[in-house]
């Protein structure tokens, strides 16, 4: 039998029928919606006299829009009290399970999936949001959808795909302290370019990955959409299981060791053929931070912002606009350059173990005065264990707000926003033009211990030189 990759198997496992224009009608397992790309699909459903296939395949929950720094209702935003109230009628008309701000489960769609046990490997997964590859990281086959393609999962639970070409990326060798998982994905999409994964899917793999947490994996294919990749996911392994076991939606009793082992067969074999493998030294990544408007304008810290004639010819035309629009001067050092907001959240790296670990580094330290610094868990689970843990004073008394779960600043599309031409130093996934509320604003992505070290110095600033704890 012939030697197959992760992909392979799970595409070829809910593979329904090839199409006459050559794409695959494929069926997907698990169906993740919020608030901002379900609202005109199930008012198509209605048009149609339709039902959800498969409502028992599909759960809600609400992020987007939803405020972090008010919990009574009415909101005072009429958009996201709107927003909210649609959500919850369509659940409930279409039977769909519903993770409400009211049921101390609610939160980003890409941390409440895992942590609820949803998200499973060789599954595949869709969502009407870019980051659904962060469910890869369970060895599942997970990617975003427009409007019009959750609704047609909503009614028929399969979608047409173009099958994808599969990029083994391994990173081997031991990170440098202070070097987390968001420096691995932002320097793997530094270099190999926020195009070049078009038409593939990631497979991380290597030491690095196979010594990586479940939370770490999925801050990295959290991100392969940013570097033109549709998919990124990791091969599935005790770590992913132990993740997993005993959560709401997991496998139980004698179904566990069934599953685990269907998991396990899902992983890429040995001898499988790629598309392109490329190799990465781990001790060559250093804490990476963006200076320009896509993620892949990135640099270590150290290092001096690029100037036109240190990029290549067809990177010039992009440096030139990069530099005019986040005010930075070619040649210069990144290390020192002032930030007005730091920002800790999102789908990337807003959970708990994120929080720990800025926590441990950031106790006995305060922000910067004039710097803006709020922290949003992921969920509200993450919330509550984050409060059980004491992590919240910890960051009060440093001098960041503590918030409620959402999405907040990476998208702004709730009160949480950059004004005028601030500047962000933020944890988030996105660093394009007017990304974070305010047209003019500017976002320098980084780790989370970076952005705490940013909030305390008021400077982009080597996080390793700022805690000595």
């Amino acid at each position: 039998m012939k030697a197959k990759s992760l992909f392979e198997k799970v595409w070829d496992a809910h593979t329904v029928k090839t199409l006459s224009n050559g794409q695959t009608q494929l069926f997907v397992g698990r169906h993740l919606i919020h608030e901002v790309t379900s609202p005109q699909a199930f008012g198509m459903l209605r048009e149609k006299g339709l039902a959800v296939r498969y409502p028992e395949r599909t759960f809600a929950t609400v992020d987007h829009i939803v405020p972090t720094n008010e919990s009574a209702e009415p909101y005072s935003d009429p958009l996201a009290d709107a927003m909210i109230k649609e959500l919850r009628k369509n659940c409930d008309e279409f039977d769909v399970t519903f993770f409400d701000v009211s049921t101390g489960k609610q939160g980003i769609v890409h941390v409440v999936g895992p942590e609820q046990g949803l998200t499973q490997p060789g599954m595949t997964i869709a969502c009407g949001d870019s980051h659904t590859s962060t469910h890869g990281a369970f060895g599942a086959i997970a990617f975003g959808i427009g409007t019009s393609q959750v609704r047609d999962l909503l009614a028929t639970q399969t979608m047409a795909l173009g099958k994808l070409k599969v990029r083994r990326i391994e990173v081997n060798g031991e990170l440098a302290p202070g070097v987390y998982a968001k420096d691995v994905i932002l320097h793997i999409i530094r270099k190999l370019g926020v195009n070049g994964g078009t038409g593939y899917a990631y497979e991380y793999a290597g030491d690095v990955f196979d010594c990586f947490s479940m939370e770490e994996r999925m801050t990295v294919c959290n991100m392969s959409i940013e570097g033109g990749a549709r998919v990124g996911y990791v091969n599935p392994d005790d770590t992913t299981f132990e993740y997993i076991k005993g959560r709401p939606y997991a496998p139980k009793d004698e179904d566990w060791d069934n599953a685990v082992e269907t998991w396990r067969s899902f992983a890429s074999d040995d001898g499988c053929e790629y598309d392109d493998v490329v190799r990465i030294d781990a001790a060559n990544i250093p804490p990476t931070v963006t200076w320009g408007i896509n993620p892949g304008q990135a640099i270590g810290v150290d290092e001096f912002i690029p100037s036109l004639d240190s990029v290549s010819n067809d990177d010039q035309a992009g440096t030139k606009e990069a530099l005019e629009y986040m005010k930075l001067e070619a040649g210069s050092p990144l290390e020192g350059t002032p930030i007005n907001v730091a920002f800790l959240g999102s789908c990337t790296n807003g959970r708990l173990s994120d929080l720990e670990e800025v926590a441990k580094h950031l106790n006995g330290h305060k922000v910067k005065d004039g710097i803006k610094a709020i922290v949003v868990p992921g969920s509200q689970i993450v919330s509550q264990m984050a409060v059980e843990k004491g992590l919240d004073k910890i960051f009060t008394e440093a001098g960041f707000e503590w918030r409620g779960a959402g999405c907040s600043m990476c998208l702004a599309m709730n009160p949480d926003k950059l004004i005028g031409d601030q500047l962000c130093a933020s944890s988030s996934n996105r660093n394009f033009k007017g990304r974070q509320g305010s047209p003019t604003g500017r976002t320098m992505l980084m780790s989370p211990v970076m952005v705490a070290a940013a909030a305390v110095t008021g400077t982009v600033t080597d996080a390793r030189n700022v805690f000595k704890n």
